[in-house]
């Protein structure tokens, strides 16, 4: 039997769960996800109660009606292991499966994510709940694939239980070998922290001062945390590979404290993701400047497609979103949910499913609505979506083997990511410049990608872009570094900001002027610098043309070069440091490397971005108004150029040489109407 090959075609789906329905009503389901253009449905991932009601008492009988449903009515089937979500007969008979807090105490049976990824015993029972299910279904003719449990780390991302802290400490031993290489990764000198046994170790737990733990042990326990979720995901992949080589295996997320790379890599056919774009009202920042409000969304997607070049959205959202205690996110607007189909599909998806057929009329999720309501009446929702499944199978062959298509790329990695968490001295300024790079690049319609370095990476990925953005790498290895020298060097070009180059991986401050392991790259060193807070006030920086001046926030580093190949752009205008160095640029070999002493604003990243004339929009045949997205889909036969409108009224475009919109096959050339929330997916002919 030939595997689901996700880039064969474009696909709909949604997310099912007939337990929660009567059985007469399934098949009406069926016809009508048909008639609505949906080919694939997922199903299954909280269901383990009714698998195994008892303890290896499994029951399918409920599910293979409806799988037989499923075949007749030509829906493909995605089953999620069912893990996320334990029975109470589990977590009462078994309770050292439960997770804990910080403070000792159990989390218990009620809600879901409840369990740790270490305990042996929930090993055995996830296994074999598992191997049930895949030996059930594994010659299904309606199972295509299988989602392994359920967004791995969401709800919680830290495990405190008994079985967490034993395990953290084999982790460690593994890691380390000796407790004297252990002390010294940790600098448990400071403060008298040694440790004289194994036994001795424990994942952080209070002390004087409430969560502060030492900075060194809470970025070894990301990496525990990351390797246990791994470990765990391990055990259904093998039963599943082993078993049903047929079938593919992905699973669906992007939570904290995980390597989603190394997840999919090593276990997963492709990753998928859920994708909310009405969670920028929940995490949206009121101080925020210029908010790319659901637009944001693209910037994580960029995330999932360094993971996957071409991906799923397993959850796609489809209505208001709410928990009973959390009424989060209004109803989409009449075109927002096609547009944020669009926004997926233009990033990499080749899979969209909606979360979910009906909104739930009970439980937890009863105002996380989906496309029809609890009247199951014909809404504006469900047409949308089969406007969406009609335009899907009109562009599915044109799409499907396409890729999207980037000059530059904002670099991140997993070891600054959890080191930052909590040391705040870099942490949020990471998080606040790479959201303003993205904003300056996807309103001057640059597409960009995001990509995670890590040990394995090559000169030969980083040569695929002309500028790469490391905002506030602190921790930079000496390999990464020269990797960074040979990029540049051969003719690419980085920019850096404030707070790099000056950790090694165990987070120590490496014993070198700053920007450390940076210098030779960047050709500078570090007079000094400060926060800017408190009794230091927001300060500027005028480049030497005296054409612009700069917003210098959060904190300032005085740039000292010391190579000739150093040019000064921009020099401090308050403070003691006034009239020294701010934004500096070395010539490098064949490219640049850029070093600027602060936190990067939209402004500042759109200065820069404007110093590379060989950077530019790749339609310059299309002027844009600002609020409209550009992404690109191509392959050596033909690029297919997205417009997104994420605006509540009509934007005008000017397209300045003729082309064709694949949606509706009309041609355009000169000024076009783009009403709200609309898409265009224009090509050249």
């Amino acid at each position: 039997m030939k595997k689901f090959n996700l880039n064969e075609q474009l696909m709909l789906g949604v997310c099912y769960y007939p337990e929660q329905w009567p059985e007469e009503m399934w098949e009406d389901d069926m016809i009508r996800m048909r008639e609505t253009g949906i080919s694939l449905i997922r199903v299954g991932e909280f269901a383990w109660s009714i698998f195994e009601p008892s303890e290896g008492n499994y029951q399918f009988k409920d599910f293979d009606y409806m799988l037989r449903l499923a075949h007749k009515h030509g829906l493909k089937v995605i089953i999620g292991t069912p893990t996320a979500t334990p029975p109470a007969w589990l977590t009462e008979k078994y309770p050292e499966v439960l997770n804990a807090t910080i403070e000792g105490h159990s989390l218990h049976h009620g809600l879901r994510r409840h369990t740790n990824y270490t305990s042996t015993t929930y090993h055995r029972l996830s296994a074999a709940i598992t191997e049930q299910l895949v030996m059930h279904y594994k010659d299904n003719p309606a199972v295509v694939g299988w989602q392994l449990d359920n967004e791995f780390n969401c709800e919680i991302s830290e495990f405190y239980s008994e079985a967490d802290h034993k395990a953290f400490r084999r982790w460690v031993q593994q890691r380390y070998g000796t407790l004297e290489k252990l002390n010294d990764a940790w600098g448990t000198t400071f403060w008298s922290q040694t440790y004289s046994s194994w036994e001795q170790i424990y994942l952080p737990r209070l002390v004087p001062g409430g969560r502060q733990p030492n900075p060194h042990l809470a970025l070894d326990e990301k990496r525990f945390i990351s390797d246990s979720v791994i470990a765990f995901a391990k055990i259904q992949a093998d039963i599943i590979a082993e078993h049903a080589p047929h079938h593919f295996i992905t699973t669906n997320g992007l939570f904290g404290h995980l390597d989603s790379h190394r997840l999919t890599k090593e276990l997963l056919d492709f990753f998928s993701y859920d994708s909310y774009p009405q969670f920028s009202t929940i995490f949206s920042d009121p101080a925020e400047e210029r908010p790319l409000a659901d637009r944001s969304w693209s910037q994580t997607l960029s995330t999932v497609r360094s993971i996957s070049r071409q991906f799923c959205i397993m959850e796609q959202q489809a209505g208001a979103g709410g928990w009973v205690n959390k009424m989060d996110m209004p109803s989409p607007r009449p075109g927002q949910m096609r547009l944020w189909s669009y926004q997926s599909i233009a990033h990499g998806a080749n899979l969209v499913v909606y979360f979910r057929w009906r909104t739930a009329t009970f439980g937890q999720e009863i105002y996380w609505h989906g496309l029809n309501d609890y009247s199951n009446l014909p809404n504006r929702r469900l047409a949308e979506a089969a406007k969406v499944g009609e335009e899907i199978q009109q562009i599915s062959e044109a799409l499907c083997s396409t890729t999207y298509q980037a000059e530059v790329a904002i670099l991140r990695d997993y070891h600054n990511e959890w080191d930052g968490e909590y040391d705040v001295s870099h942490g949020p300024f990471g998080w606040k410049s790479g959201k303003e790079w993205y904003k300056a690049l996807t309103r001057s319609h640059i597409p960009s990608d995001i990509v995670y370095i890590n040990e394995e990476t090559t000169l030969a990925e980083l040569q695929r872009y002309k500028l790469l953005v490391y905002p506030h790498p602190a921790i930079m290895s000496k390999s990464t570094a020269q990797l960074l020298e040979a990029y540049v060097v051969s003719g690419g070009h980085i920019v850096f900001g404030c707070r790099s180059g000056y950790k090694d991986q165990r987070g120590h401050c490496y014993m070198l002027p700053f920007p450390g392991m940076l210098s030779t790259l960047t050709g500078v060193t570090l007079e000094e610098y400060t926060v800017i807070k408190g009794t230091r006030a927001a300060t500027t920086a005028t480049t030497i043309d005296q054409q612009t001046t700069l917003q210098t926030v959060s904190f300032n580093e005085i740039i000292a070069p010391f190579s000739s190949t150093v040019d000064v752009i921009a020099t401090y205008d308050q403070e003691y440091y006034e009239g020294k160095h701010a934004l500096t640029r070395n010539r490098f070999g064949k490219g640049s490397a850029w070093y600027y002493g602060s936190v990067f604003t939209e402004q500042v990243a759109q200065f820069i971005l404007q110093q590379f004339e060989e950077i530019s929009s790749p339609a310059p045949w299309l002027e844009l108004p600002e609020e409209i997205e550009l992404a690109v889909r191509g392959n050596e036969a033909q690029q297919y150029y997205f417009i997104l409108n994420y605006s509540d009224a009509p934007a005008t475009i000017n397209v300045l040489e003729p082309a064709c919109d694949l949606l509706t096959s009309a041609k355009l050339h000169g000024q076009h109407q783009l009403a709200a929330y609309d898409v265009l997916i224009l090509y050249k002919q």
